[in-house]
C-alpha cells in the first residue's frame, strides 16, 4: 500500500464492516473470469504478487471507492497488460485485437487453472544477521513512498516492541516495481499498543501487531 485511498487502516467515516450472510464466491459470471485471467496471465512471469498490488492501489480514489472488489481486480489488470505491452490501450478501447498477440514465457494449462491456486514460497536466504531480535523494542520509520509499501500509515513513526522473527522474505517494496527485484529483508512481528497508534483516548486494553520489515524498523 502506497499512500492512496487503498490504504484504509485507522480512517474513519466508512462505517463497519458488514459481512454478507451466505455470500457466494462469485456475484456474478464476469467476477470468475476476472479471476481466472488473473491466474492465467500471471503465470507469464512478468510481475509479482506486490506488483498486482500497486496496480490496483494506484487507481483513482473516486474510481476505487466507487468499484467492487472484481471491478478493481479487473481494473489493475488492464493497468498491467498494458504497461507489459500485452495489449494497447487501443485495443482495450476498441474491444478487439489489432495486432498479433505477444508470446508469452509461461505456460497454464486448463487443468491447471482449474487447480485451487497454491502460495508461492517467498522466504530467501539471508545477505546478513538481523538486526533486531524478540523483546527489542523499535520505531517504525516516517516515509511516504509513491510506489508500493506494506507499512500501513497508521502504524509509521510509532514505537513497538519486537514479537518475533518471521525469517527473510523478497521485499514487496522492491518487487512491486520488478519482479526480478527481490532483495530480500528480515520480516519481524511487531507489537503496538492502541494507544501509542491512535493516542491516549484509545482503548488502553488495545494491542496491534503488524509484519514488519527490516528496512520499516529503526532501533528505538
Amino acid at each position: 500500500m502506497s499512500n492512496t485511498v487503498h490504504d484504509m487502516g485507522g480512517m474513519h467515516g466508512f462505517g463497519p464492516v458488514e459481512p454478507e450472510p451466505n455470500e457466494p464466491v462469485f456475484h456474478a459470471p464476469w467476477e470468475g473470469r476476472v479471476h481466472a485471467m488473473q491466474r492465467v496471465l500471471g503465470a507469464a512471469g512478468l510481475w509479482s504478487i506486490d506488483g498486482g498490488r500497486a496496480s490496483l492501489e494506484t487507481l483513482n480514489p473516486a474510481t476505487y471507492l466507487a468499484s467492487t472488489y472484481y471491478q478493481r481486480w479487473y481494473l489493475g489488470l488492464e493497468r498491467r497488460v498494458v504497461n507489459y505491452g500485452l495489449v494497447g490501450a487501443d485495443e482495450l478501447a476498441t474491444g478487439h485485437s489489432l495486432r498479433p498477440a505477444k508470446q508469452l514465457a509461461g505456460t497454464l494449462t486448463l487443468a491447471d487453472a482449474q487447480k485451487p491456486p497454491i502460495r508461492g514460497n517467498f522466504e530467501r536466504p539471508p545477505a546478513a544477521p538481523a538486526k533486531f531480535k524478540a523483546g527489542d523494542r523499535v520505531r517504525t520509520v516516517e516515509m511516504n513512498p509513491p510506489t508500493h509499501t506494506r507499512l500501513p500509515r497508521y502504524a509509521r513513526d510509532k514505537a513497538g516492541v519486537v514479537e518475533a522473527i518471521r525469517g527473510c522474505h523478497v521485499y514487496p517494496d522492491t518487487a512491486a516495481l520488478d519482479v526480478h527485484d527481490e532483495n530480500p529483508q528480515w520480516l519481524y512481528t511487531v507489537v503496538f499498543t492502541g494507544q501509542e497508534l491512535w493516542g491516549p483516548a484509545s482503548d488502553p486494553t488495545i494491542k496491534v501487531s503488524i509484519e514488519a520489515f527490516e528496512p520499516y524498523l529503526l532501533p528505538a
